[in-house]
């Protein structure tokens, strides 16, 4: 028996938390989920799913980081009555190939997408707030980015547009079923070209230098980063270089009724909160 609610997975995270606070705006009973939160939730622990799934509607899924769970959940999630699933996956996933990037995302998919409940699959780019918000802020902040990303351009999409997407999806039934959709920003740039656009809106200098994946990878290590999780980022960047991923798409103006933010919008509201000062 649903009252409505929908569980929104990862909750605490870039988008989840994001999505969640969308939800009670529109009036949408949320329970937000996580390892850390009232309402535990972790992948590795499927003892604990049916709790978070009780009395649940619809689900907002962020897949685990290792391909494989997602199958379980979608079944357990169907035998307690959700109805509706909304996935969020990676850009063009059904390019990737033979790449070691993605896995869990495209496991992830076929779950959801072979399951008998609404759903829908949300594929989004590289957002722009990885700039200030995860791994990239750090070596921004002493002066220098260094990525194995050429001038193959990347279509960055802002993580409000993201959670604009998701929200309306989960507050939209019927009207998004089984569709997937392709969200990126509205131009694609090269990394260098991004650093710039930081360097000039921050006021500071900032310089970006092409590296390897493999001297990625163990730069990643050495600041802390678990070594599969290392390779997994470098093994992103090597997918990227195949230009699979650079092209754009409308896909957010059909699902929100708008163009998508620009990175120059979020590099003016990021160094203007302070994002890169130290």
């Amino acid at each position: 028996m649903s009252n409505g609610t929908t569980l929104v997975l990862g909750a605490t995270g870039k988008t989840g938390r994001r999505v969640a606070a969308r939800l009670r705006l529109h009036g949408t009973p949320v329970r937000a989920a996580s390892r850390s939160s009232p309402t535990r939730f972790d992948w590795s622990d499927p003892g604990g799913w049916d709790a978070a799934l009780r009395d649940v509607d619809a689900v907002y899924v962020v897949a685990p980081g290792v391909p494989g769970p997602v199958h379980e959940f979608v079944a357990r999630a169907g035998a307690v009555g959700v109805r509706r699933l909304v996935l969020l996956s990676g850009h063009a996933a059904d390019t990737w190939g033979d790449s070691a990037f993605g896995l869990d995302m495209r496991s992830a998919e076929d779950a959801v997408r072979g399951s008998a409940l609404e759903w829908t699959v949300l594929r989004a780019s590289n957002f722009n707030q990885n700039f200030d918000e995860d791994l990239f802020r750090a070596p921004l902040v002493a002066g220098e980015l260094a990525l194995p990303a050429g001038e193959v351009p990347e279509p960055f999409i802002d993580v409000e547009d993201v959670a604009d997407a998701a929200a309306a999806v989960l507050t939209e039934p019927g009207r998004h079923a089984g569709r997937v959709y392709e969200l990126t920003g509205p131009r694609a740039i090269p990394f260098a070209e991004a650093v710039e656009l930081i360097s000039r809106a921050s006021g500071r200098a900032i310089a970006y230098r092409r590296t390897s994946p493999a001297e990625y990878a163990a730069a990643l290590v050495a600041e802390g980063v678990g070594e599969d999780d290392a390779h997994h980022v470098a093994a992103m960047f090597v997918l990227m270089e195949r230009g699979l991923l650079a092209a754009t798409s409308e896909d957010l103006a059909t699902v929100v009724g708008r163009a998508p933010r620009t990175f120059e919008d979020y590099v003016v509201r990021a160094a203007a909160a302070g994002a890169w000062g130290r």
